[in-house]
C-alpha cells in the first residue's frame, strides 16, 4: 500500500494549489519543497490575477524589432548570447511560434484556459479565508508614445476577439484614476474585470495552513528522482524514500531536475523576471499599473510599492543582471517620479515552455505521473484551475477543458 495517495513536487503557486484541490477533493497528499511553500518564483510576482493575459511573449513584433529588443538600454527584453547558443533548438522553436499563425493560435488556447481560472481559484480563495487579500480594481496599462499606443491596437483587439473585456480610457481619467503617474499618456485601457492581490506570498501561506488544517502532509525535501511501476510511484526525496499512487511535477522552471520523471526530455526553459521594493511607497498606485513600453508593472503590496517585470532569456544559475534592476529603477521614476532607494531586490526564474503554454496533463510515459508547469508569467492566475484539473486527472475524471494544447507530447515548433 502506498504511502499516499497523491505525492506532489512544488509548493509554489501551481504545486500549492495542486496540493490545496486535492486535499479538498479527500485524498492523502504529501508537498514536497525545500523551501517554504510560495518563497520561490512565486514571491515575486506582479500580484495580478491577470485573466486578462492572453497574448503570448510569443508576437510577431518580436520577430521585426528584435535588433532593438537586444541592443536597446531601454529594451524590456534581454538575451544572453551564451545561452542561446547552447539553446539553440528552444530558441528556434520561441522565433517560430512568434509568426502570426502560431502566435494567435497561442493566444486563443491561453483565452480558453484563462476563462476558467476564476472558477479555479475562487474555492481556494475561499478555503484560504483570503478574501480580505483580494482587490477588485482592475488594472490599468497604458502606453506613452503614439507609436506604441497605434501598435497596441491589433493586441488590444484581438483580446476583446477572445472574449476579454476592458475599456479604452482617455488620459485624463488615466490621471484621475491614477494621480501618482507622472509619464505622459497617450493611450490608457482599463481591464477592469481583473483582479489584484495585496499579497501573494500571504495567500500562499494561508493556502498551506488550510492544507494543514485538512490533513495534508508537508516534507522539506527536494524531489530528486520519480519512477513508475504498475501499482505507483516512488520517489526519492532528500535521502529519503516514500510512494504514492500518483505523482505531480510543479517544480517551475525546475521540473526538469527531477530525474526519470520525463520531464529532462521536455524544452523547458526560463524567462528571468526582476522586482525592487520600496517599503512605506505603495500609494503610489492603487491598483496595478502596466507600461506598455517598458514592459514592467507598478503594483501596490501590503508591504509598499513593488515594481516587476522585464523579461530576460538566461541560464537558472547565471549571475543577477544588475542592468534588468536598474532598467526597473530608471523607468519606475519616469513612471513615477522620484522614489527611495529600494528595500529590496529579487530575481525568479518563469518556467517557459517555447510556445508560451503550460504543460498540464499525463507525462508520455505514465498516467501515474502528471505534469503542472510552465505557467511562465501566469502562474499565480492559473494556478487554481490548473490545480482542479490536475484533481480531476488523478481521479480519472474527464476535465470541462480540452487539454490537448497543453500536453507534454504536443509539438513545439
Amino acid at each position: 500500500m502506498a504511502d499516499y495517495g497523491i505525492a506532489i513536487a512544488g509548493a509554489g503557486a501551481v504545486g500549492m494549489s495542486c496540493a490545496l484541490w486535492a486535499q479538498m477533493r479527500g485524498h492523502q497528499v504529501v508537498l514536497l519543497d525545500p523551501e517554504p511553500p510560495g518563497s520561490g518564483t512565486s514571491y515575486g510576482n506582479a500580484c495580478t490575477l491577470a485573466t486578462y493575459a492572453c497574448l503570448p511573449v510569443n508576437d510577431p513584433s518580436v520577430l521585426w524589432s528584435l535588433p532593438s529588443l537586444m541592443f536597446s538600454k531601454d529594451s524590456p527584453l534581454s538575451l544572453s548570447y551564451a545561452h542561446a547558443l547552447r539553446n539553440p533548438r528552444w530558441m528556434l522553436s520561441f522565433l517560430a511560434n512568434c509568426r502570426s499563425g502560431p502566435s494567435q493560435r497561442i493566444a486563443s488556447h491561453l483565452a480558453d484556459l484563462l476563462a476558467h481560472a476564476d472558477v479555479g481559484i475562487n474555492p481556494l480563495i475561499e478555503a484560504a479565508g483570503a478574501q480580505d487579500l483580494v482587490v477588485e480594481r482592475g488594472q490599468l496599462s497604458v502606453w506613452s508614445t503614439r507609436k506604441a499606443a497605434e501598435g497596441a491596437t491589433a493586441g488590444l483587439e484581438r483580446r476583446r476577439a477572445l472574449g476579454v473585456p476592458w475599456r479604452e480610457v482617455d488620459p485624463d481619467e488615466a490621471y484621475e484614476m491614477e494621480p501618482g503617474l507622472r509619464l505622459p499618456v497617450e493611450r490608457a485601457v482599463h481591464f477592469h474585470a481583473a483582479r489584484s492581490l495585496s499579497d501573494p506570498l500571504e495567500f500562499i501561506t494561508r493556502m498551506h495552513r488550510a492544507f494543514t488544517d485538512l490533513g495534508g502532509t508537508t516534507l522539506r525535501e527536494p524531489v530528486e528522482t520519480v519512477r513508475t511501476s504498475d501499482t505507483g510511484v516512488e520517489l526519492q526525496a532528500g535521502g529519503q524514500s516514500l510512494t504514492a499512487e500518483r505523482a505531480v511535477i510543479a517544480s517551475g522552471a525546475f521540473s526538469k531536475r527531477i530525474t526519470a520523471a520525463g520531464t529532462e526530455h521536455l524544452p523547458l526553459g526560463t524567462e528571468r523576471g526582476y522586482h525592487l521594493m520600496f517599503d512605506g511607497e505603495a500609494q503610489r498606485v492603487t491598483r496595478p499599473v502596466g507600461w506598455g513600453e517598458a514592459g514592467f508593472y507598478a503594483v501596490p503590496h501590503a508591504k509598499g510599492l513593488r515594481l516587476t517585470g522585464t523579461v530576460e532569456i538566461a541560464a537558472l544559475d547565471a549571475p543577477v543582471n544588475r542592468s534588468r534592476l536598474d532598467h526597473i529603477a530608471r523607468k519606475g521614476a519616469e513612471m513615477l517620479g522620484p522614489l527611495p532607494e529600494p528595500a529590496s531586490e529579487w530575481l525568479g526564474f518563469r518556467p517557459t515552455m517555447p510556445d508560451s503554454l503550460p504543460v498540464i496533463g499525463p507525462s508520455p510515459h505514465s498516467d501515474r505521473v502528471l505534469y503542472a508547469f510552465g505557467h511562465q508569467h501566469i502562474g499565480l492566475t492559473l494556478g487554481g484551475i490548473t490545480g482542479r484539473l490536475i484533481a480531476d486527472l488523478a481521479e480519472g475524471r474527464q476535465p470541462n477543458i480540452d487539454l490537448a494544447p497543453f500536453a507534454a507530447d504536443r509539438s513545439y515548433a
